[in-house]
C-alpha cells in the first residue's frame, strides 16, 4: 500500500528513509459539472484511480488527491461547479509540495491532473517550487498526456473533451452509481480549427462535448487498463532517470 493517507507516519518514513522511495505522485482533480449524466467528481475519481493503481504497482507514494481545481471555464452556467482561482490552486500545490519535501524527504514530485485547465496553475507552481527547491525535480502530465495512446483514447469523439465517451466509460467501470446514462446527451465539438479559446457555456448547451451515449463499462475498463499500464511505464522511466550531465562549454570557431 502506497496511498499516503492510508499510511501511518512511521510507515511513510520507512518507505522514504529505509526503502529510498523518495518519488511521489500528487493527483489533482476538479469538482465541476459534467453534463446531465455524469457526476461532478469525475476528474478527481479518474486521477485518483489511475494514479493509485500505477503507484501501487511501482511502490511509489501517492499523496491524497486534491478534489478542487481551476474550473473558471464552466462559470456558473450549470450547478455543481466549485472552483479555485488559478492563483489559489498554485499556492495550494506549493504548500502541499513544500510540506512533503521538508518533512518527509521527497525529492521527485509528479503532478497528475484530471482536468485540463489546472495546467497553468501547476506550471506556475513548478516554476516557484523549482526555484525554492533546486535539488528536487518536478514534472506534470494530464491523464491524456501519459502516452500517445492515452490521448487517442481520451479524444475518440472530440478534441475539446468533456463528459465524453472516455470519461463516461471509465467512470462507468469504476463507479456506475456516478453515471445516469438515461440522461446522456451528445454534443458536437464546435471548437475544431478555431483560433480563440472559448469557455464551456459558449460551445455547449448542456456542459457536454462528445458522444457519451456510445459509452460502456467494458470500454471504460479497457481504457483504464491501458492508461494505467502506460502510467506504470512512465513511473518506471521517471524513477530511473538521472540528472542531466552538465556539458562543458566550448568556444565556437571564429570565421
Amino acid at each position: 500500500m502506497t496511498a499516503w493517507a492510508k499510511l501511518t507516519a512511521p510507515q511513510i518514513g520507512a518507505l522514504v528513509e529505509k526503502q529510498g522511495r523518495r518519488m511521489a505522485v500528487l493527483p489533482i482533480g476538479a469538482t465541476e459539472q459534467h453534463g446531465p449524466h455524469l457526476a461532478s467528481g469525475t476528474d478527481t475519481l479518474l486521477a485518483e484511480a489511475i494514479c493509485g493503481e500505477a503507484c501501487r504497482r511501482r511502490n511509489v507514494l501517492m499523496l491524497p488527491a486534491i478534489p478542487y481545481g481551476c474550473s473558471f471555464g464552466h462559470s456558473d452556467a450549470w450547478p455543481g461547479t466549485i472552483s479555485l482561482s488559478p492563483e489559489t490552486l498554485a499556492s495550494v500545490l506549493c504548500e502541499v509540495s513544500d510540506w512533503a519535501i521538508r518533512t518527509t524527504g521527497i525529492d521527485r514530485l509528479l503532478f497528475i491532473s484530471g482536468h485540463a485547465t489546472n495546467g497553468p496553475s501547476i506550471e506556475s507552481a513548478i516554476l516557484r517550487l523549482r526555484y525554492e527547491h533546486p535539488d528536487v525535480r518536478f514534472a506534470t502530465r494530464g491523464l491524456w498526456e501519459i502516452s500517445a495512446e492515452a490521448l487517442r483514447l481520451y479524444t475518440l469523439d472530440a478534441a475539446d473533451i468533456h463528459a465524453n465517451i472516455a470519461e463516461t466509460s471509465m467512470v462507468m467501470a469504476l463507479d456506475p452509481g456516478m453515471v445516469q446514462m438515461e440522461h446522456a446527451e451528445d454534443v458536437e465539438d464546435v471548437t475544431i480549427g478555431k483560433i480563440w479559446r472559448y469557455a464551456m457555456p459558449a460551445v455547449t448547451p448542456n456542459g457536454v462535448v462528445g458522444r457519451p451515449s456510445e459509452s460502456s463499462a467494458k470500454l471504460g475498463r479497457d481504457m483504464l487498463d491501458r492508461i494505467i499500464d502506460d502510467f506504470e511505464a512512465l513511473l518506471e522511466m521517471a524513477e530511473k532517470e538521472e540528472w542531466p550531465v552538465m556539458p562543458a562549454a566550448t568556444k565556437g570557431e571564429v570565421k
